[in-house]
């Protein structure tokens, strides 16, 4: 044997090892920077999240002010605006109507390419920021929670996409995921609820759709909630619940709030889905989808007088009245459920941006106040208006599990989370009787049959 060999063998082993430890390496570098570029997507979310929150709230400080000083006005401010937002949505970003979510959902179950980028467009998709802001200026009974999640998609999407562009090489990190990401991170931004976040990406986003649920895309999601708690603190975004379970016949008042709330948002649910035109008599249908922006001008009108008759109540997210009742300090105007679920279905029949997230809850605690006094104010109404919420939520959307959880941690009301979710889980399948299709799913049928219209005709184009 070689007196060489050993020295040889060793100086072998010694290559192979820092080969190795250079691969290791490699792999170290790879996933620090697409950790890097991920928490730069979340927080770039949770920035505009923050904004966009900001300006609405500015929207409905607005909005009391003049309803305050001329609530008459409502009669011409809303239908002129509701038209003007209606045509400059056509205009500009017909893709950004309505909530965002469906155009979420239906982005998802697009394969990569020109039909899925049109759904979540960035040019298209911060027209909503605006036209939402107008519309809660106005009076429309909209959220701004919805259109977070469109805007976080698109954000997180176009984040991703410059990167890939640089060069970097994002595994796992394909436009679902990057969508998904996104979407999630801007409802937990939206309300400052990191675990509701997550459990929307999976149950609502995850439903019919095929996404690989990676450590790093849980991980975006949940730190564009917190870094929204960072910055704006850890405040529920009604206040801390301070009510309590009824020591006698809880279940019989959790089961009747599901009920109530199952059928009622499930028919909320259902003219959602059927729009404007299709419970209009035969004849007048072929008018309204041909006079889309006159149809926004009527419906601004029915929002307005249901304005007039509640006080300004309905106008905006309809935040402070159910903050109010939570709290137990100030109730909700006479009849104010019902007339929020009315000016709601107007404000989305009429095709502006705007969700219906909020409004539902806001809804959903009004109908909890009626049912406290069917009880004849013989229980606490505080835990009738939590349970409520949750269950119209949850009958609107057909998400018990979301619903839940993004009513416990908007409330500080974790020791609540057992009743809700069997008040959810009730109301769930009490809506499916009225309304057998998740409404989001539902409507982003509609959106996946227009951007797969849209790409054929671009491919017969081309071709």
């Amino acid at each position: 044997m070689s007196p060489r060999s050993p020295l040889i063998r060793l100086l072998t082993h010694l290559r192979l090892l820092a080969r190795r430890k250079a691969r290791h390496l490699s792999r170290l570098s790879r996933k620090s920077v697409q950790m890097v570029v991920l928490l730069g997507g979340a927080a770039l979310v949770a920035i505009v999240s923050l904004g966009f929150a900001w300006l609405a709230d500015l929207a409905l400080e607005w909005n009391a002010r003049w309803v305050e000083r001329a609530g008459w006005a409502a009669l011409i401010v809303l239908p002129f605006s509701l038209a003007g937002l209606r045509w400059l949505t056509l205009r500009f970003a017909p893709n950004a109507a309505g909530s965002g979510i469906p155009q979420v959902i239906a982005g998802l179950s697009l394969p990569p390419g020109p039909g899925q980028t049109s759904l979540v467009s960035l040019r298209q998709t911060l027209w909503k920021i605006p036209l939402a802001f107008g519309g809660m200026l106005a009076g429309a009974s909209i959220g701004r929670e919805g259109p977070s999640v469109q805007v976080g998609a698109a954000v997180m999407l176009a984040w991703g996409e410059f990167w890939k562009r640089q060069g970097v090489k994002l595994r796992g990190f394909h436009a679902n995921e990057l969508i998904a990401a996104g979407a999630a991170g801007g409802l937990a931004a939206a309300f400052n609820a990191p675990l509701a976040g997550v459990i929307f990406a999976i149950e609502e986003l995850g439903r019919g759709t095929v996404l690989r649920w990676q450590r790093l895309v849980l991980i975006g999601v949940l730190a564009s909630g917190f870094l929204v708690v960072a910055i704006a603190g850890n405040n529920p975004y009604f206040g801390v619940f301070e009510g309590k379970a009824f020591t006698e016949q809880m279940l019989v008042w959790v089961l009747a709030a599901g009920i109530v709330n199952g059928a009622l948002g499930g028919l909320f649910a259902w003219l959602l889905g059927k729009g404007a035109a299709g419970i209009a008599p035969l004849r007048w249908r072929d008018r309204i989808v041909a006079h889309p922006i006159l149809t926004a001008f009527g419906l601004g009108l029915v929002v307005a007088l249901i304005g007039l008759l509640t006080q300004g109540a309905v106008y905006g997210t309809g935040y402070s009245v159910a903050a109010g009742q939570l709290s137990g300090e100030h109730p909700a105007p006479t009849g104010f459920g019902l007339a929020k679920i009315a000016a709601t279905v107007a404000s989305y029949w009429a095709g502006i941006p705007g969700g219906i997230f909020t409004p539902a809850l806001t809804a959903g605690a009004g109908i909890g106040e009626h049912l406290w006094q069917l009880t004849g104010a013989a229980v606490d109404p505080r835990v009738l208006v939590l349970l409520s919420m949750a269950a119209f939520l949850a009958a609107a959307t057909q998400a018990p599990l979301t619903a839940s959880v993004v009513v416990m941690e908007m409330t500080g009301s974790q020791p609540m989370l057992f009743w809700l979710l069997v008040a959810s889980l009730t109301a769930s399948v009490v809506s499916r009787q009225f309304s057998p299709h998740a409404f989001y799913h539902l409507a982003a049928g509609r959106f996946r049959r227009q951007a797969l219209a849209l790409q054929g005709k671009a491919g017969n184009a081309n071709g």
